[in-house]
């Protein structure tokens, strides 16, 4: 039995089940840990979130900005973006409930000292401080007033963390921790518009997995969302997502060994 961490498929299914046969997965048998942003952008939206519910038993999700979004989108919360490719979701006949499955997933996995979230934890987060703040969303997105939730859900304010924090501020930003960040200052404040590479980081600025006295740093963290860091396997950190919609690759890491396979982007991926 093996488990597998897979980076953001956002939508490329023929990638995906590439990797899959590359891995010789056997849902009876191994296991899935899926970053987030399982659809949107690529062609293969519908078929991967029913792909997702067909074996929920066999793997583990969190919740990715994509997927917060496409949840959105269907209740005419956000207009949708050009660039989404959710149309086939929300006209099938089985796309609400597909969605009302996304919806209950959670925002952070842990397993032991190893720790799954789609995006990253500011430096004043320790693991079970970030388990519980994720909680707390989860919970919002659950409850049968959710729809209020999603309204207040997008904004990029607050952007620094502190413990007075409540209402919808608390949750906005929670949310955009687990779903949004890439980098921030020491302090941990983040920067919301940067999609750059480590090269380009505003001064100021650092990988939030980089910050001094990151209170999570015992922990191992599996993780995505940041396509242009690419491969990134240091100081406990697993960064998967490798850009397979944007013409990389598609990235797998078994969880015990560490060992990597990737599979390449499939044009019939991307219209």
């Amino acid at each position: 039995m093996a488990t597998y961490a897979i980076g953001d498929v956002q939508g490329c299914f023929y990638a995906f089940q590439a990797l899959l046969t590359k891995l010789d997965f056997h849902p009876t048998r191994d296991r899935l840990w899926l970053v987030g942003d399982m659809i949107n952008r690529g062609t293969g939206s519908l078929d991967m979130l029913r792909w997702c519910v067909a074996h929920e038993q066999s793997i583990d999700v969190v919740l990715g900005n994509h997927d917060l979004h496409a949840i959105a989108v269907a209740h005419n919360v956000r207009p949708p973006h050009r660039s989404d490719t959710l149309q086939p979701i929300l006209e099938a006949e089985d796309g609400l409930d597909l969605l009302e499955w996304l919806r209950h997933q959670p925002l952070m996995l842990q397993q032991d000292n190893m720790v799954m979230v789609h995006a990253g934890l500011i430096p004043q987060w320790t693991v079970a401080d970030a388990l519980g703040y994720a909680r707390e969303v989860e919970a919002v997105l659950q409850h049968a007033n959710y729809e209020r939730f999603l309204h207040q859900m997008y904004g990029n304010h607050p952007s620094a963390w502190h413990d007075g924090l409540d209402g919808p501020d608390r949750l906005r930003l929670i949310t955009n921790v687990f779903t949004r960040m890439r980098i921030c200052t020491p302090e941990g404040e983040l920067e919301y518009g940067f999609k750059g590479g480590l090269p380009d980081i505003p001064a100021g600025y650092m990988p939030w997995f980089a910050a001094p006295n990151r209170q999570s740093s015992g922990a191992t963290i599996i993780c995505g969302h940041w396509s242009a860091l690419g491969l990134h396997q240091q100081q406990g950190v697993y960064a998967l997502d490798t850009g397979c919609l944007w013409g990389g690759k598609l990235t797998a890491m078994d969880i015990h060994t560490k060992a990597i396979t990737q599979a390449d982007f499939d044009p019939r991926d991307k219209a």
